[in-house]
């Protein structure tokens, strides 16, 4: 199931075989490539490491030490959050935001939208992972697209309740909510990180076997518009404050990011020379 070089049956391109190729890359990029000092001394490291312990359980080790660093970064969150609302600075975007958003409402247009905010809930958003997942599995005869969602979704779940258990915000008034309730604590809002991220990894996965621009660009706004308007429902439906959600993008676009530098450290390995697993 893990990728691996192929023999010279397959047509092979600069760097590494035509699979390789495809994963590598998304359209002109490659993904391999470091521009940065940095970025290149960690590359080589990294590629080092992975030629002698293997480069799944180096991606896997990798994912795990970005997960610490999320989880760490939500608690640092937490306590910006914490000390700019005892300023009462939030207070001035929060109210306003949640009063427009009532102006909008219509018996109709509240079960729409719950009904699409749903979709990001606790048992639509693992049924989307769990359909990609199994295409992706399937296609790519892999376990990277497995390695990478769950990994992902395991990350944003520890976010989710790490932000929650710290700050305890108290939600949107029940009277300014639309049923059915929630009770959990507001802060981040889980929705929008879970979506954040697990439909932002499915969107890069996409995006390493799309040949075209125009499926890149319509796969890429088609995450972003889905991403937007489960936040936006969240605030629409009295469920979150507007800064719950804002917190939410920013945390998951952050944990995101650490996804896919981990993804291409992986796919950095594989194309110096290290198998995916020990030998």
């Amino acid at each position: 199931m893990d990728e691996q070089h192929t023999p010279s049956r397959r047509t092979p391109v600069i760097g590494g075989t035509e699979r390789e190729r495809a994963d590598r890359a998304v359209g002109e990029v490659d993904l391999t490539h470091w521009r940065s000092r940095v970025g290149r001394s960690v590359a080589e490291g990294w590629a080092a490491l992975g030629r002698r312990h293997g480069a799944l359980p180096l991606l896997v080790l990798t994912l795990l030490v970005g997960m610490g660093i999320a989880t760490t970064a939500t608690w640092v969150a937490s306590e910006v959050f914490d000390a700019v609302r005892e300023a009462d600075d939030v207070a001035v975007l929060d109210r306003p935001v949640l009063d427009w958003m009532l102006t909008l409402r219509s018996p109709f247009l509240d079960q729409g939208v719950t009904w699409w905010t749903d979709i990001a809930g606790t048992i639509g958003m693992p049924i989307v992972a769990l359909l990609f997942l199994v295409g992706f599995t399937v296609n790519r005869r892999a376990w990277t697209p497995l390695v990478l969602l769950v990994s992902a979704s395991a990350g944003s779940l520890a976010m989710t309740v790490v932000g929650k258990d710290l700050i305890g915000r108290a939600r949107p008034p029940l009277s300014d909510a639309v049923p059915p309730y929630e009770h959990s604590p507001s802060f981040p809002s889980g929705h929008t990180l879970n979506a954040t991220v697990i439909v932002g990894t499915i969107v890069y996965l996409l995006l390493l076997r799309q040949s075209t621009v125009v499926a890149r660009v319509w796969t890429i706004v088609v995450g972003t518009l889905f991403v937007a308007s489960v936040g936006v429902s969240r605030v629409f439906l009295g469920h979150h404050w507007t800064t719950d959600v804002l917190a939410a993008w920013a945390l998951g676009l952050a944990w995101l990011a650490l996804v896919v530098t981990a993804h291409r450290l992986y796919l950095t390995a594989l194309h110096r020379g290290a198998e995916p697993t020990p030998s």
